[in-house]
């Protein structure tokens, strides 16, 4: 049985001479360019991928550069935070979840939390600082001093 394809038949019956099967290549020699394919284009991330490495030490040399600044802001929320938060709870009796409402914008960040078998407040910023205060009757809510 003759092989089916997707090709009209040549030979005695149409009229036409069959094209010659050109003959394999050797081994060493490499296929020939196939005209019709598109150039391929440049990978898109080949172009950027410089910049996004620089962008990225850049930033990382920033937060360097500003880390002590930000420890020192965060030292100060949290000392702030604490005392600010001990004095509305012992010394005003309200909880400590209405305390946070009264903290400055921009200190969403700080986190309240007690201890009361010694009236400890503390206020902690995640991963930079932490700063308690205890309630001492009289004289109020006083920070504990640092570490």
């Amino acid at each position: 049985m003759d092989k089916v394809n997707n090709i009209n038949p040549t030979g005695p019956t149409t009229g036409e001479t069959p094209a010659p099967v050109p003959a394999p290549l050797p081994a060493s020699v490499p296929p020939p360019a196939d005209p019709v394919s598109p150039p391929k284009k440049p990978s898109r991330w080949g172009g950027c991928l410089p910049w996004a490495i620089l962008l990225a030490v850049l930033l990382a040399i920033f937060a360097i550069w500003k880390f002590p600044s930000f420890r020192a802001q965060a030292e100060l929320g949290s000392a702030y935070a604490a005392r600010v938060g001990c004095s509305c709870r012992y010394v005003q009796g309200r909880s400590l979840e209405s305390c946070q409402s009264d903290f400055e914008p921009g200190m969403e960040m700080i986190s309240l939390s007690e201890d009361p078998a010694t009236k400890t407040v503390t206020g902690s910023v995640p991963l930079l600082a932490s700063r308690s205060a205890r309630y001492a009757g009289a004289s109020g809510c006083l920070l504990r001093p640092e570490n």
